[in-house]
């Protein structure tokens, strides 16, 4: 069996971009060419599986990435791999599985998603950024050595972020009616969302690297090119629905709200742990989380460049 490269979250946000985007430079690789791209996905039946499967030297199999051990990165063989995880509280029992894995199995290089960089850090009140420092802390222990990786710190995605400008302004266009326009965003800090599909991009390019030196035990910080306040965010909108908008509410947490009557996270879950996603947004707010701060690298390799402005035209297509 061909050396592989495994895909972990092939549906998720970054996982399409990863793959279609790594097959690309595989095919005309000097060094990678024979080597596959397996992709696991919870089901082959979503379109994103199935679109996937149609892409030149991608494999995609129905796996339970948690259940990855040792053996079995053997037997596909795997060499490198690339991974984004879920959010919810048990992310870094999940997560580290498949990182211990990897290094009994002596893969030479994973390249993972990680959260907003100034939230990655022990004492951080929002629970999951937590999280991505101890996965972290973990592989940049002695114990890890043997294993290369790389941790992309990407801002809030772009999609996401806008998604609330598209279904305000879907809206009026419909009902011809203004509501409250929440925005978690504050009115003045600049924040630059990237999208998800360039991490993916940037993160593909990382594991066709050759030479990992310059890249192990890296942590990047991943931004989108352009700044975006909240009072940018609504003149976007009234561009779109040609007046001006009556009410917003800036710095709005209400999604924690819908978020705990979701029962995200599975039963069981404390509300005030998933709660505590409310801290997230306050470095936002703080202008901690502009363009300036991204990585010398990500703009060197692969640097993003879909704007605000841009995607949500796109969102407002769907």
């Amino acid at each position: 069996m061909a050396p592989t490269f495994l895909i972990v979250g092939t549906t998720g946000n970054a996982g399409q971009a990863v793959t279609q985007t790594l097959s690309t430079i595989l095919q005309a690789h000097e060094t990678f060419s024979n080597h596959r791209v397996l992709a696991v996905a919870r089901s082959l039946s979503s379109p994103a599986a199935r679109n996937l499967a149609k892409v030149a030297g991608v494999e995609v199999i129905e796996y339970n990435w948690t259940d990855i051990t040792a053996d079995w990165l053997h037997e596909q063989p795997v060499v490198r791999a690339f991974i984004a995880s879920h959010t919810a509280p048990n992310q870094f029992a999940a997560e580290s599985v498949s990182h211990v894995a990897a290094l009994k199995a002596g893969v030479e290089y994973i390249v993972r998603i990680s959260t907003t960089a100034p939230n990655v850090r022990p004492d951080f009140e929002a629970y999951y950024p937590r999280q991505h420092w101890a996965i972290e802390a973990l592989l940049g222990s002695a114990e890890f050595s043997a294993l290369a990786w790389t941790s992309l710190q990407p801002n809030v995605f772009l999609n996401h972020y806008l998604a609330v400008l598209a279904e305000y302004i879907k809206q009026y266009r419909q009902a011809g009616e203004q509501g409250t326009l929440r925005l978690t965003a504050a009115k003045d800090a600049p924040v630059a969302p990237i999208h998800p599909d360039e991490v993916g991009i940037f993160a593909a390019h990382l594991l066709a690297q050759r030479d990992l030196s310059a890249h192990n035990r890296a942590k990047y910080i991943m931004n989108g090119p352009e700044d975006i306040a909240g009072k940018q965010m609504v003149g976007l909108v009234e561009q779109h629905i040609g007046t001006k908008v009556k009410d917003v509410n800036y710095q709005d947490s209400s999604f924690v709200d819908a978020l705990l009557d979701s029962g995200f996270g599975g039963p069981g879950q404390s509300k005030t742990v998933i709660g505590s996603i409310r801290y997230a947004v306050s470095t936002m707010w703080e202008g901690k989380c502009n363009a300036s701060t991204t990585s010398k690298e990500v703009l060197k390799i692969a640097a993003p460049k879909r704007t605000p402005a841009e995607v949500l035209r796109s969102l407002l297509e769907e």
